[in-house]
């Protein structure tokens, strides 16, 4: 069956209609686009604080098993495979047996002795940028 159009009727859009809808595309576009990336920052700095959490529970767990933290030298990676004079140990302690990283991609840090002393180690991320000692930080001191 054809269709017959006459020769005055529209076929399409014109350009115009079309510039107005990219505009209004734009416009709307600027308006979403900051709350948007300003929500996925802030999803990430909560994810690390998770992950930071989650990891300082592990090495409280490491600790009742062995009767000791992890020393600065065995690092996080004696929750993954067992240090030689580690009597008690039970891991793996993470199921994919791999270290979770920040909400950045980073892997966390891991001091022992930490701040309070012999019997404390402190657990952080450079956050967003990276960089040691600004003010997106995060350990397990400040959660």
């Amino acid at each position: 069956m054809k269709t017959h159009y006459k020769s005055g009727s529209r076929r399409g859009f014109t350009l115009i209609e079309l510039m107005v809808v990219v505009l209004i595309i734009a416009v709307l576009a600027a308006l979403v686009a900051p709350r948007i990336i300003g929500q996925q920052d802030e999803a990430k700095f909560n994810a690390t604080k998770g992950q930071i959490g989650r990891v300082s529970s592990i090495l409280q767990k490491f600790r009742l098993d062995c009767d000791r933290y992890p020393t600065a030298e065995e690092g996080l990676g004696a929750l993954l495979s067992a240090p030689a004079d580690a009597t008690g140990w039970k891991g793996p302690y993470f199921e994919t047996n791999k270290l979770p990283l920040d909400g950045w991609g980073h892997d966390l840090i891991y001091q022992y002795p930490g701040m309070d002393g012999e019997d404390s180690f402190l657990l952080s991320s450079n956050g967003k940028d990276n960089q040691e000692n600004t003010d997106d930080d995060i350990s397990n001191l400040t959660l």
